[in-house]
């Protein structure tokens, strides 16, 4: 799909676009570290039911980048969902579908719990997307504590160096853990792994795991922001939930735990041998999630 380009207050933001102008939006969202080929397989499912698909490039991916050199490479939440929020308002769509995972499941979780009337239905992978960062000092379960080796290893400066150097092998190594069952090949994850060579991947990557734990400040623009996350808010739009139960992240009943933060219509579908990236594994289910909001969405107006 051709790339085009938006603005927003801090990015010229990169994405694709597939479906009619005036079709139902669903903004599909990626995470680290992946990019909008993720959702190759969801994308014509949903354009021939009528959908407007929007796929951004996050901050630090691919062709979208920073407007002014001075501004934070920031990678934390509030950063993520705020970004959302302007795209929104940077293509003029009031009301939205969101499905992310990972990094975007997070803003699309952030953006659903401040900005519900921005919303029309959200599919989260993985469940509330929101960190606690005042929780992130207590120490997990051992087994919890050895999946996020790597981000310990972005804590320090030679896991820094580590990324600068080896993106690739450190993506593909992750793609591998985190989705024992998916046999991507080199064409699927060179396609991809090109979205790395963004000039600010690495800040903004180091960024994210550093600051979710306390370990660096954030960016003050985002301040209120991340104090209204601390909170840990409520979501109360529609949501299906989709767990993939090979999960290489965390341990798949975790998302379980998470019905608390959902107060709306909510259902948790669990995916067997799909692992963390669920869109690229599981594009019919996911497709089919998004379109059940959807329909729901049509039914009620």
């Amino acid at each position: 799909m051709p790339i085009k380009h938006v603005r927003t207050s801090v990015l010229d933001i990169a994405y694709e676009e597939s479906g009619a102008a005036d079709g139902t939006p669903v903004v599909l969202l990626h995470g680290f570290p992946y990019d909008p080929r993720a959702y190759d397989g969801v994308v014509p499912l949903l354009t021939a039911q009528g959908c407007r698909a929007i796929i951004p490039y996050l901050r630090g991916y691919g062709p979208t980048r920073f407007l002014a050199a001075e501004t934070m490479r920031s990678g934390e939440q509030a950063a993520l969902g705020n970004d959302l929020k302007e795209l929104l308002e940077a293509l003029a769509i009031e009301r939205a579908f969101l499905c992310g995972y990972d990094w975007g499941g997070r803003a699309a979780c952030i953006v659903a719990a401040l900005w519900p009337e921005r919303v029309r239905g959200l599919v989260s992978c993985g469940g509330y997307n929101v960190h606690d960062v005042a929780a992130s000092t207590k120490p997990a379960e051992a087994e919890q504590e050895h999946r996020y080796w790597y981000q310990y290893y972005f804590h320090t400066e030679r896991g820094r160096a580590g990324l600068t150097q080896n993106r690739r092998g450190i993506a593909r190594l992750l793609w591998t853990l985190w989705s024992p069952h998916w046999r991507f090949d080199d064409a699927t994850f060179d396609a991809t792994a090109a979205a790395f060579d963004n000039p600010d991947f690495v800040d903004v990557v180091i960024h994210s795991y550093r600051v979710r734990y306390g370990y660096t400040a954030g960016d003050p623009a985002f301040a209120e922001i991340e104090q209204r996350l601390a909170a840990q808010p409520a979501i109360n739009v529609p949501t299906i939930v989709l767990q993939g139960e090979a999960a290489g992240t965390t341990a798949p009943e975790a998302s379980a735990a998470h019905a608390k933060q959902f107060t709306g219509r909510y259902r948790r579908r669990t995916l067997p041998l799909v692992g963390h990236n669920v869109p690229q594994e599981a594009p019919r289910e996911t497709a089919d999630a998004v379109l059940e909001l959807v329909r729901n969405d049509v039914t009620r107006a």
